[in-house]
């Protein structure tokens, strides 16, 4: 497949958390494409760093942009920062996010709020600021990451799966109230991927063995299957996509009946009790 088939190449795409585990990896792939990029993060060594990497790797014109997205005037200046450099913004994807364990009856209320505000708030910030420019240009696409928790609790993970569900309420609204400026707004929703935020989970072989079953692909996802949805849905060739929730996650959704335990195996059972058709 061709580079160019996605026809990203000179496209501004807005990146948050950019330098974070998901952020790094999507800014790679869209330098691989051509597209110019502006690097949003609060960590302004590591985002100016990364900056530069990828304009000297891939020859892409790149901005570093210290921002703290739950803060109404640094995402301002963030905005005005991109459209003074690149003069406009096609693409905007919003990663940053954070995850707090915890059971329900334990969670503190700075715990909750602190969750809500980056998870939630923060999309918000910054979809809303960068959609008045998207509005006015009468063009421009969102990609919002969630996750399959948005639709099933992920249990003891604090305020997690709310947040993520709040995102994917707020792609939808964004989609059903800007689509006539063509502005689209998709959420993609992984699950069982291997990023520096599971890590941890699969540091036991068993744990990973387990979660490989839970899939019909029979498989850990990697960062690379995110990536390449979330481009997909940056580019026109998704063009009639708006509103809408893609799931990288192998199967995982389907696999509930597989998980009830018959004698001897599902598969064994069926075997089994199979009658042979007569000839």
């Amino acid at each position: 497949m061709s580079d160019s088939w996605l026809g990203l190449e000179d496209k501004v795409v807005v990146v948050t958390g950019a330098v974070g585990g998901m952020g790094t990896k999507f800014t790679e792939e869209y330098a691989k494409q051509g597209a110019k990029i502006a690097l949003v993060d609060m960590i302004a060594d590591k985002t100016e760093a990364r900056a530069k990497e990828l304009h000297a790797k891939y020859n892409v014109d790149t901005l570093a942009v210290k921002c703290n997205t739950t803060d109404e005037a640094e995402v301002d200046a963030a905005v005005k920062a991109v459209v003074d450099h690149f003069g406009r913004v096609d693409v905007l994807v919003n990663t940053a996010a954070i995850l707090r364990f915890s059971p329900l009856e334990d969670l503190r209320l700075d715990e909750w709020k602190m969750a809500l505000n980056v998870n939630l708030t923060g999309y918000f910030l910054v979809s809303q600021r960068f959609g008045q420019v998207m509005i006015k240009q009468h063009k421009g696409t969102m990609v919002h990451i969630s996750t399959i928790a948005s639709r099933f609790p992920e249990t003891y993970s604090g305020a997690y799966s709310t947040t993520k569900a709040g995102v994917n309420m707020l792609s939808r609204q964004i989609a059903a109230e800007w689509g006539e400026y063509g502005v689209r707004s998709n959420c993609v929703l992984p699950c069982l991927v291997k990023t520096p935020l599971s890590a941890d989970f699969y540091s036991d072989p068993k744990v990973e063995a387990g979660r490989k079953k839970l899939t019909a692909s029979k498989r850990i996802g990697t960062l690379d299957d995110i990536a390449n949805t979330v481009l997909y849905l940056s580019s026109d060739r998704s063009d009639y996509t708006n509103g809408g929730e893609v799931t990288v996650e192998g199967g995982f959704g389907i696999m509930m009946g597989d998980q009830i335990p018959k004698p001897g195996g599902r598969r064994e059972y069926a075997v089994a009790h199979h009658q042979p058709a007569k000839k």
